[in-house]
């Protein structure tokens, strides 16, 4: 997992990266559809043929990993899909982001427009139009995301992780280096 994963943007400027994460932040929000579920971050031809959505197995979700690693006096918040207004003056530190796709195997996955689903894109325009974030992208392929590039401070790819979240955030956190590279430029559009 720590070795997949691909830094797509860490900062607005270069003198201002995101990453690596504080892990003493007073509070963090977490947020999106793919923050604590495993069937999600498994993908297909995993537990069935098409995947399933939902924590049906061992494993650390990405929300848990979170809450694993942060300090003891961090507080961690989860909302799945917060509103622009819960979002502004809550006092976060930063949020963390994760949104992609719902399992799929062969031709249950043709997507002709290969954008983020399942609200995602509205969760990363609420969270990340008020607060610094880092969204994390859970997907087998490469996802539309230059309409939402302004508004994050970090983008990450984290491919399909499956059940080891703590290897995502072995990563953002900084006790890893990123050491995932494209085969090829990521699409601007479809």
């Amino acid at each position: 997992v720590r070795k997949s994963m691909v830094l797509l943007k860490n900062g607005k400027s270069t003198n201002n990266p995101l990453l690596p994460l504080d892990k003493n932040a007073s509070k963090i929000l977490v947020a999106g559809t793919h923050s604590d579920n495993l069937g999600y971050q498994c993908g297909g031809w995993t537990l069935e043929w098409q995947g399933l959505s939902g924590n049906s197995t061992i494993g650390t979700t990405i929300l848990e990993a979170i809450k694993f690693v942060v300090s003891p006096s961090t507080k961690v918040v989860y909302q799945k899909n917060p509103d622009a207004h819960y979002v502004k003056g809550q006092g976060f530190s930063y949020a963390i982001v994760v949104v992609g796709e719902p399992p799929y195997a062969e031709y249950f996955g043709d997507n002709l427009n290969l954008t983020i689903p399942l609200g995602g894109g509205d969760t990363i325009k609420n969270v990340c139009g008020a607060l610094k974030c880092l969204v994390i992208l859970i997907s087998g392929r490469p996802l539309v995301i230059k309409p939402y590039l302004p508004l994050v401070d970090a983008f990450v790819a984290a491919w399909l992780p499956g059940t080891e979240g703590q290897g995502v955030t072995d990563v953002i956190f900084g006790d890893y280096g990123f050491q995932g590279k494209l085969p090829r430029t990521w699409f601007k559009s479809v």
